[in-house]
């Protein structure tokens, strides 16, 4: 069975970098589930499928859709449950929707402003025209005064990452000895600007960059087979 996977990309359709879609593909390497990535542009998103989603990413197994990327963790979870755990139990489950709430209101808020004209710039033009518009009016301000801002969140990240780093010095995953689910949701924040801009986000000697470092050499080297920009 070929198992599919939506992915967005800009005019280079070898570098998927959505961090939710890099959940998703870690997701499935840690479940040992074969896939082929299906790279799409902003725009050809509402095609997908016959309309099944606004948003990547989409799974196709089968003939099972499941969008959302915590949704196809949990139907990963339910559906092959004698391949590796990516929550290990109810606490497991809680803890990444705590991971899940807390990097999106604190570390995609932070990095999309360090990245968004280095993401702009990579996409197509229909695409590009798409992105400035749609995140324009959810900034309530232009790509350019959005990017003004984006030095003061690089300097402030580190403190973000305070709660993070300190759990990091103890252990060398967030899931323990070995990564879960809630792992891949922070490392796909950090793997879209990894992808999309040349920006240096987390520096050597940081417990969160080794962290980084370790989740890039998991499952055959999975998040290294996109180079950095």
């Amino acid at each position: 069975m070929t198992r599919k996977l939506y992915s967005l990309c800009g005019a280079d359709r070898t570098r998927p970098f959505s961090p939710h879609v890099w959940k998703t593909a870690m997701s499935l390497a840690h479940k040992q589930l074969d896939f082929e990535i299906a790279p799409v542009g902003f725009t050809e998103i509402p095609a997908l499928e016959d309309g099944a989603t606004r948003l990547v990413p989409l799974l196709r197994d089968g003939e099972t859709l499941v969008k959302d990327s915590f949704e196809i963790a949990l139907y990963l979870e339910e559906t092959y449950p004698d391949r590796p755990p990516l929550f290990a139990g109810e606490g497991g489950r809680g803890t990444a929707r705590f991971v899940e709430a807390w990097s999106q209101a604190t570390l995609h808020p932070a990095i999309i402003r360090i990245i968004i004209r280095d993401i702009h710039d990579r996409l197509d033009p229909v695409d590009q025209a798409y992105f400035r518009q749609s995140r324009e009016k959810r900034f309530g301000a232009s790509l350019e005064a959005v990017a003004e801002g984006g030095a003061a969140a690089l300097e402030s990240l580190t403190e973000k990452l305070e709660p993070l780093r300190h759990m990091l010095k103890s252990q060398e995953f967030l899931g323990g000895a070995s990564p879960l689910f809630a792992d891949y949701i922070v490392f796909g924040a950090f793997q879209w600007a990894r992808i999309v801009s040349p920006q240096r986000l987390l520096q050597p000697g940081d417990p969160v960059c080794d962290w980084f470092e370790r989740c890039l050499d998991l499952h055959n080297g999975l998040g290294r087979t996109v180079t950095a920009a």
